[in-house]
């Protein structure tokens, strides 16, 4: 025991020489500085955990090499809330005065460097270079200089002081303002895309008024101003990259997510088809938005750092929780508007996990590929990219059904206007057929009566006859034979092409009976079974009846075929006498027949034509399908 309690004592005794002794090996000569120089080697660290010593009681405290300190290039968040001093010992060997810019890291709220010669300096000067705080010694000067840190609220602070020399300052302000890495490029690269599909989705809201293109655009430019402040600001010094880091980003974050979660309420139209849906996503936005309360208060009221460090985390699990749920959802409901949403959270989550892999791998950035970062920004793009797709699937599915819709009532307009007008014609119809039953019955048998007594007259009166009784007679019979026309062309009942080639047939046959006239019918095989409407009939039967009468009366004709053929699709009928023809050019001034026919069929738009052809032919020409 007495061996052990020595070795321990040797041992404590050891250390705390090489505590004191170990400034003496690490000494920097500024004469050797020339451009810059990184001083992670030759600086010694000390920790105040409470931040309540002064820089004299921490002078008196044991440093350790800072090299030593596990996390130094990414400090524990443990550590955060903690002031960190760093002591360099520094020797002008040269004849001249030295000048220089040091930097003890990155991403820290502020830091003070002092002298510890004669007394504890404190230095406050700066120079062309933002962050960097500027010392001078004398030819032949040494001494200690003493660093106190505040370390920025976040978790990737890091310590690797570099001395600049003045004389190299512009040509290194230049380097680390102009210089690009590949993944800075990427991340800018990436930017311009996100750009485009914000301005993309402003111009659909301007022209749609649809809110969901709104809700995804904010969503979209909060990723947007992630993944570009994060490439433009990595290198930068400016005191707005400290706010950006410590709570910007965190902002943009959770802003993102409930622009996210409003898009998606929309998107699926929860309010109608989903209530319970609807109601979670709800509570989460007022979720998020309190955590962005707490966490905005413990940044800028607190000190502390690990509930912040705690409550971000605790965020980007929500959120992958939310991405895990609406995959989850999709492959259960199958729906394509929850496929486009799941699909985007897939890519997001796939990336996201081969970032954490490379993160707690701790994987070395050697090129882009390497860099957790690089897959991160990619999965958001990829995200957003089946956002769009889905807002543009959406919106030409509902464009598409509006179009049917307004079809739809398109045609329920044209079917009700079209039942408006069978009704009126029905009605019509149904009227004219009251008048036709009317006419028969009451007309026809007036007709008839008359027809009836004149021809009694005539028989009692035997050779005395009287020309006003035969005038009547023959009146009542033509009044009777127009009458019966009149009948047939309003009767519904007769309305098609076979009834009234049928009638027409039976009208010529039974006109030109005992008139020494032969008259020859042909009729085609296989006529089309179309219907021909009342008031064409009469116009057809009109012209066929005066084209008869004519050729009665003027042509001195003994032989008229009347001739119907079926070409295709069109009927022709002619009317043809072996008569002395017709003088076209020199017909009666006043006569009203051959241009009534004419205006009869042009009403009708049936062609007609009247030519000599060995005595006159009636051509009247009709296409089937226009009937």
């Amino acid at each position: 025991m007495k061996q052990l309690a020595a070795l321990l004592v040797f041992y404590f005794t050891v250390n705390l020489c090489n505590g004191q002794s170990v400034i003496d090996s690490i000494k920097v000569n500024t004469g050797t500085i020339f451009e810059q120089e990184r001083l992670l080697d030759k600086t010694l660290l000390y920790i105040d955990s409470s931040s309540s010593l002064s820089v004299s009681e921490v002078l008196q405290k044991p440093f350790s090499r800072l090299n030593k300190l596990r996390g130094h290039r990414k400090l524990p968040p443990r550590l955060i809330s903690c002031t960190f001093y760093l002591k360099i010992f520094l020797a002008n060997t040269s004849g001249t005065p030295f000048s220089g810019y040091l930097l003890p890291g990155f991403n820290f709220r502020n830091f003070d460097i002092y002298k510890t010669g004669q007394g504890i300096v404190k230095l406050n000067n700066t120079g062309p270079i933002n962050g960097y705080k500027k010392f001078t010694l004398s030819p032949g000067e040494s001494g200690y200089i003493l660093v106190k840190l505040l370390p920025l609220k976040n978790d990737f602070n890091s310590i690797n002081p570099v001395l600049i020399n003045v004389a190299y300052s512009d040509t290194y302000l230049q380097y680390i303002t102009s210089e690009k890495s590949d993944l800075q490029i990427f991340g800018l690269v990436l930017s311009g895309i996100l750009l485009m599909m914000i301005l993309f989705m402003f111009t659909n809201y301007w022209f749609s008024k649809k809110v969901e293109f709104l809700h995804n655009a904010g969503y979209s430019l909060c990723m947007f101003l992630l993944i570009f402040l994060n490439s433009i600001l990595v290198r930068s010094l400016s005191g707005f990259k400290n706010l950006y880091y410590s709570y910007i980003d965190f902002f943009l974050l959770v802003a993102g997510v409930i622009f996210y979660i409003a898009f998606t309420r929309k998107f699926l139209d929860t309010k109608n088809k989903d209530v319970l849906l609807e109601k979670i996503l709800k509570y989460s936005e007022r979720f998020v938005l309190a955590l962005l309360g707490v966490y905005t208060y413990l940044n800028f009221f607190t000190e502390t750092y690990l509930p912040q460090y705690y409550l971000e985390n605790f965020m980007k699990f929500f959120i992958l929780a939310i991405g895990l749920a609406f995959i989850f959802l999709a492959l259960k409901r199958k729906d394509k508007l929850f496929n486009f949403i799941a699909a985007g959270n897939a890519a997001l989550v796939l990336f996201s996990v081969i970032s954490l892999v490379l993160i707690l791998a701790k994987v070395k950035v050697t090129e882009i590929y390497t860099s957790s970062l690089f897959y991160y920004n990619t999965g958001i793009v990829f995200e957003l990219a089946f956002f769009l797709l889905g807002l543009t699937y959406k919106n030409r599915s509902e464009l598409i059904r509006g179009i049917k819709e307004q079809e739809a009532l398109k045609q329920e307009a044209e079917k009700a206007e079209f039942e408006t007008k069978i009704a009126v014609m029905t009605a019509q119809q149904d009227e004219r057929n009251r008048i036709s039953a009317d006419m028969h019955d009451d007309l026809g048998a007036g007709m008839t009566t008359i027809r009836l007594y004149s021809e009694l007259a005539k028989t009692k009166l035997k050779d005395h006859s009287i020309p006003e009784i035969e005038k009547i007679s023959s009146a009542a019979n033509e009044l009777l034979s127009k009458m019966n026309a009149i009948i047939w062309s309003m009767s519904s009942s007769n309305d098609s092409l076979g009834n009234m080639i049928a009638y027409i047939r039976s009208y010529a046959l039974e006109y030109f009976e005992d008139t020494g006239i032969t008259c020859k019918i042909e009729i085609a095989e296989n006529l089309p079974n179309v219907q021909v409407m009342g008031e064409m009939r009469r116009n057809v039967f009109l012209v066929v009846k005066e084209a008869l009468n004519n050729i009665l009366k003027h042509a001195h004709a003994t032989e008229v075929n009347i001739k119907l053929t079926r070409v295709k699709n069109s009927l022709t009928l002619y009317i043809h006498d072996n008569g002395r023809g017709i003088d076209v050019q020199n017909i009666r001034q006043f006569g009203n027949g051959l241009k009534n026919m004419e205006k009869r069929m042009k009403d009708m738009g049936i062609e007609f034509r009247i030519e000599n052809k060995n005595g006159t032919l009636i051509t009247i020409h009709r296409n089937v399908k226009s009937f």
